[in-house]
């Protein structure tokens, strides 16, 4: 019997999702039922392009997005330019609108007006290979019965294609992934259930390594993490840009983000302020940000 799986496609055709969770056959694996694996993650399924020659980068570029649900507008009139090889910070008091203009870029939701592109193409065309979104920590299963190299493997899901068996170039891939975030060795054959804070989060970021994203679109990373945690996913994420990634997380801690993040953009529905972090945290562009709010 097929070792398998239970897909729910939704449009377009080429996206894997599921509302709880996503279960995918393993290619590595026998018909051995035991060996399925599942979490609460999207996959896609289409070829990354993206590559970089003699200094070339690409740009995310938003232009008038606007998004509701239903009649409420949660986000509008919102533009930006980001660069590979940088990290951007997304602050604004809840409801402001940062998880789903997360969303947005990664196509899961769709926007009312406005356009978003990468690399010049549209969003949703290139995103492959390309996005990597990973969401708030309680919106993980991590109960789940997967090792830490499961859920890893499953970054090389949208660069093989449905039904395709791993090849040594996918082994190497997700060597790499784990050794990059510090969760290979020993770490590699936990439960998921068994990490730290920390540590989760750096297996999900190997899992986007894995997949060869060049768009990391993060929700809350730092949320629950103590210092020494932060710290080291800060180097991490750093690192991360200088391998020409673009890293975009959303983030409640205004003390913290010019240690982490070269870029910022402050929101509450529209862009209040976009900058270098240094230039851009003023007490007025805080104010106006988290006016009649007690966020700050």
């Amino acid at each position: 019997m097929e070792h398998i799986t239970s897909f729910k496609f939704t449009s377009p055709p080429s996206m894997v999702r599921a509302s709880v969770f996503l279960f995918i056959a393993d290619p590595k694996a026998s018909t051995k039922p035991s060996n399925t694996i599942a979490a609460n993650i999207i996959t896609t399924m289409s070829k990354c392009t993206h590559s970089h020659t003699h200094g070339q980068t690409h740009e995310l570029v938003i232009k008038d997005l606007e998004v509701a649900y239903r009649d409420n507008t949660v986000l509008e009139n919102i533009n930006l330019h980001a660069h590979c090889g940088s990290s951007l910070a997304l602050v604004g008091p809840n409801g402001a609108g940062k998880s789903t203009l997360l969303k947005a870029i990664a196509g899961l939701i769709k926007q009312r007006n406005g356009q978003i592109s990468w690399s010049g193409k549209n969003n949703v065309q290139t995103r492959g290979g390309e996005f990597a979104y990973l969401p708030q920590h309680e919106e993980v299963d991590w109960n789940f019965p997967i090792t830490v190299r499961g859920v890893v493997e499953m970054g090389r899901y949208s660069q093989l294609g449905p039904w395709k068996k791993f090849t040594e170039v996918d082994d190497k891939a997700v060597e790499r992934a784990l050794a990059l975030m510090e969760v290979d060795g020993e770490l590699s054959n936990r439960q998921i259930s068994e990490l730290s804070g920390g540590q989760k989060q750096r297996v999900f970021i190997a899992r986007a390594v894995a997949q060869e994203a060049h768009v990391l679109l993060l929700d809350e990373p730092f949320t629950g993490l103590d210092r020494d945690h932060t710290a080291n996913l800060t180097r991490l994420l750093r690192k991360l840009a200088k391998e020409n990634r673009l890293v975009i997380a959303s983030h409640h801690d205004v003390n913290t983000l010019a240690d982490i993040f070269d870029h910022v953009l402050l929101l509450n529905r529209r862009v209040v302020a976009y900058g270098e972090c240094q230039s851009t945290l003023s007490a007025d562009n805080l104010n106006r940000t988290f006016e009649n709010t007690a966020n700050v």
